[in-house]
């Protein structure tokens, strides 16, 4: 695996990533694990909610867990509209978080689905501004197009609803994404177990996002490790190319010449 993948490299925002896994800071039993939880999953990218910094604060914060050397993508989640989208990440850069910015623009409560009109206003908006903006939307084409246009950096659809580990439900649809979108497809939202991001990596996605599943584990650090080798081997097979699949058997090995007999 490690022959495949040495020189594959995700860029995006011209940054070059080794790991194709992205893990957040949500929902773990103690902040305290975090550092472990990147060690272990090899993640380069972890994404924080900007309402649970407190950079004046005395006390310590989740900020104080998360390793210099990982690219931070500061989220936006709270915002319903592009407005408060657009305010959170000027806020997020004018205190040090840098220039990369995920949105989300939920105004629907119960299923927690980003609506794809705002987020497309914000995603405009700041990419005007020299943001590196990865925009969090349903797995919807035209809402993708629009996104590349208003100059997205990626595409991050959803799996599943926020939070509910379910799984690829959106599988066809991301698919289409893959295929017709020039951009990084990142999947986020729904993955529960680590076979789906293998699943989602083996269909071509450029990476996962995964936050839920590793936080809500009986062990989180183990699963943020399973995590890791899931989605290389998910990698790993997408660039070796899987085999054809047949409606028939197909022996492994040539029927003729067992012991001396015939082909029957």
């Amino acid at each position: 695996m490690d022959n495949i993948t040495k020189e594959d490299l995700l860029i995006i925002g011209g940054v070059a990533l080794k790991s194709r896994l992205f893990t957040g800071t949500g929902k773990y039993p103690s902040d305290t694990m975090i550092p472990e939880i990147i060690e272990r999953s090899g993640s380069q990218v972890i994404t924080v909610a900007l309402r649970r910094v407190d950079f004046a604060a005395g006390t310590e914060n989740v900020m104080d867990y998360i390793p210099q050397s990982v690219q931070l993508l500061p989220n936006t989640s709270g915002a319903r509209t592009a407005d408060e989208a657009v305010r959170i990440a000027r806020l997020a850069k004018a205190t040090g978080c840098g220039n990369w910015i995920k949105i989300e623009v939920i105004s629907d409560n119960r299923y927690l689905l980003p609506d794809g009109y705002e987020t497309v206003k914000a995603t405009e908006i700041l990419a005007n501004e020299g943001f590196v903006v990865l925009p969090y939307v349903n797995a919807d084409l035209m809402v993708a197009r629009s996104l590349v246009a208003a100059g997205a950096a990626a595409i991050m659809p959803l799996g599943a609803p926020i939070g509910s580990n379910r799984g690829l439900r959106t599988e066809e649809m991301i698919r289409i994404l893959i295929e017709e979108i020039a951009l990084p497809v990142i999947v986020d939202a729904g993955i529960g177990k680590p076979s789906e991001a293998c699943a989602a990596m083996e269909m071509g996605a450029a990476a996962c996002l995964v936050n839920t599943a590793i936080a809500s584990a009986g062990d989180p650090v183990t699963m943020a490790e399973a995590f890791g080798w899931a989605v290389r081997a998910g990698r790993a097979a997408f660039l070796s190319g899987t085999g054809a699949t047949r409606k028939t058997a197909a022996a492994s090995s040539p029927l003729t010449g067992f012991l001396g007999g015939r082909n029957r």
